[in-house]
């Protein structure tokens, strides 16, 4: 039997399955062959193979391996869980982006019993059982099977008549599950219990609480300890810790998820939407404003109302219903639609920094990174069929000059055709190749994301990695024709006919408070001098010196930077460390003799010591490093230099 793996051909007896073809190639590893993509479809290693098949084995280090490994892992907590605690009942465990997590019903857990949990944990680890797939008749046979636990019937009876119901085994553990799962259990070599929450059933927070146990495993106890020191210095550079410190922003509680942005906050702000719109200006976007309250039959016209009402706020005036936005892309179709365009306006680049907002489950609510009032940082583009490639190659392009600028690395993905959608199967299919045609061209590589796109058409996520190599979905580019058909947007041709736009939404940034979460965390607080709200600060000796300390500061200030005086009476070590504390990038310490030569002695935040020079030398290198946009100071590369 002729099958290829990774395109290339191998022999194998007949029958032969996916694990048979692994073992061949001595991919055995704990991290590797984890699952393979049999045309395609992710399955099991037990599948059998026929001629032909095209094989790709999911390693560890992939998205998809990750998942694979942590939800076969959230199947041994439960089971452990269950050994333990035999009246609690299982409910949903899936895989998270650092983990997983398994809710039960009917049993409180505390940090107390994560030792005992644990231990019974590497008991089931170490009998090596493998995961068993059985396909299940019909949802009879499964509420049947699942008769003793009502939160699996209930999960059951939601399902489709028409899908294919499975449950994995492993000895005497059977758990509802889509897969696939480990070929063994004996591939995990790490695990870890993180901590325990309680959470609603279903998220519906009038449904039963349970309780929520999160946890990690690895195929390598190296990279637990590695992960460990991850979470430690990620608990350092936390934004919701991090930013009221810095006095950046605050949160109230009566305004739940909507963020106050204070002075400081508001001056990285200011530089963030600044350089935004120089980049938007050179790319050739125009920016307009649209309204935050439209009425319920423009959310109607875009299906909005039908697809997306639940995370809406709506309100009636003078016996007329209306919405905030959750979105910009309704107001800018109403732009678009109040002149007439023709060909040569095209492609048309429209921006808007749109207050939105959008409901949120309280429980969901996470500092900046899940808010309920945001600005995003929105685009659309309206072009004929013949500019789509070049429009999204253009793009991207953007967001990799946007986000180069922060040091931030991204991947690409493409997610494909939901289930919940609207539009024709031509339509779809045209989208996609064309988003699929752009990637190829860009010519790095990206990960397919199926069924994940638009309810509208399909779109390309784009995912920065921060310092700590945390994910974040923040740019995105969809490609969609369905709403300038719903709002019948027309241009006219160079044959003088009307034809209907293309039309391409965007967002580089998502949302700004988001994004500034993201950079608080990246940088660990310590903004590179042309994003910093506190750029220099300056400490007098003794009282004597500090008519000339605010001299400095004024010249300073007067070159565009954010400066002040330290004239309290605390002693300059304790001043020093306070400054260092709050991420000044410079710190300038005036005494007697740079009074007397008008100059200034230099030390940084990192406590290095630069010693005396000029103030215009200081000024001039300042100058420069923010000119550069440099994510490093000038004065550490003379340093290092």
């Amino acid at each position: 039997m002729l099958v290829y793996i990774d395109k290339k051909k191998y022999e194998m007896p007949p029958s032969s399955s996916a694990k048979d073809v692994a073992e061949e190639l001595h991919k055995v590893a704990p991290e590797l062959s984890l699952a393979a993509e049999i045309n395609g479809v992710i399955c099991d290693l037990s599948t059998v193979l026929h001629e032909g098949d095209q094989i790709h084995f999911i390693d560890f280090e992939s998205k998809e391996g990750k998942e694979i490994f942590w939800h076969t892992s959230a199947h041994v907590l439960a089971q452990a869980v269950l050994r333990l605690f035999p009246e609690a009942k299982p409910t949903i465990g899936p895989p998270i982006e650092q983990g997983f997590y398994y809710d039960f019903a009917n049993v409180k857990i505390s940090d107390s019993d994560f030792k005992s949990i644990e231990k019974e944990v590497h008991k089931i680890i170490g009998e090596n059982h493998k995961p068993i797939r059985h396909v299940l008749a019909d949802k009879r046979e499964a509420l049947l099977a699942f008769k003793s636990n009502p939160y699996k019937c209930e999960l059951i009876e939601g399902f489709s008549e028409e899908g294919i119901l499975t449950a994995y085994e492993q000895a005497e553990f059977f758990d509802l599950c889509r897969g696939p799962h480990l070929p063994n259990l004996g591939k995990i070599k790490a695990f870890k219990i993180l901590r325990t929450a309680g959470a609603y059933w279903r998220g519906d927070s009038k449904r039963e609480m349970l309780t929520r146990i999160y946890a990690i495993s690895f195929p390598d106890q190296k990279m637990l300890k590695e992960y460990a020191t991850l979470i430690k210095e990620a608990k350092k550079r936390d934004h919701k810790i991090l930013g009221p410190k810095l006095d950046l922003f605050s949160l109230r509680e009566e305004a739940p998820g909507m963020p106050f942005i204070h002075p400081k906050g508001m001056i990285i702000w200011n530089r963030l939407i600044h350089l935004w719109r120089i980049m938007h200006k050179e790319a050739g976007y125009e920016e307009i404003k649209t309204p935050q309250i439209m009425s319920q039959e423009l959310w109607e016209s875009s299906c909005h109302w039908e697809h997306y009402r639940k995370n809406m706020y709506a309100f009636s005036i003078e016996e007329r219903h209306f919405a905030i936005k959750p979105m910009n892309c309704p107001g800018c179709m109403l732009y678009y639609k109040s002149k007439s365009h023709s060909y040569r306006e095209l492609p048309l680049r429209i921006s808007e920094l749109g207050h939105v907002h959008r409901h949120e489950a309280s429980g969901a609510l996470s500092g900046l990174f899940r808010v309920r009032s945001f600005h995003q940082d929105d685009a659309h583009l309206f072009m004929q069929k013949s500019d789509i490639k070049q429009e999204i190659l253009n793009v991207i392009a953007l967001i990799e000059e946007t986000y180069s600028k922060f040091g931030l690395s991204y991947c690409l993905e493409l997610s494909t055709r939901p289930e919940n959608n609207i539009g024709s199967d031509e339509d779809w299919e045209m989208a996609t190749n064309e988003l699929k045609e752009a990637l190829d061209a860009w010519g790095k590589p990206y990960r397919i994301n199926k069924a994940d796109g638009a309810f509208y058409g399909p779109k390309i996520d784009i995912h920065i990695k921060g310092a700590l190599l945390h994910s974040w979905q923040c740019g995105t580019i969809q490609l969609d024709m369905v709403l300038p058909e719903k709002f019948q947007l027309e241009y006219k041709d160079k044959d003088g006919r009307l034809k209907r736009p293309i039309m391409i939404h965007r967002a580089l940034f998502g949302s700004v408070e988001r994004f500034i979460g993201i950079l608080i965390e990246h940088f660990a607080g310590k903004f590179p001098l042309w994003l910093s709200p506190s750029q220099v600060r300056i400490i007098p000796i003794a009282d004597r010196h500090e008519p000339y300390a605010q001299g400095v500061c004024n010249v300073i200030k007067q070159a565009g930077f954010q400066s002040d005086v330290d004239a309290s009476h605390e002693s300059v070590n304790k001043k020093v460390k306070n400054a260092q504390s709050m991420q000044y990038n410079y710190i300038l310490i005036l005494g007697d003799k740079e009074l007397e030569n008008q100059s200034i002695n230099l030390r940084t935040r990192d406590n290095v010591v630069h010693g005396e020079l000029a103030l215009n030398v200081f000024l001039h290198k300042i100058e420069q490093e923010r000119s550069d946009y440099s994510l490093t100071s000038y004065f550490a590369k003379e340093v290092n230099a």
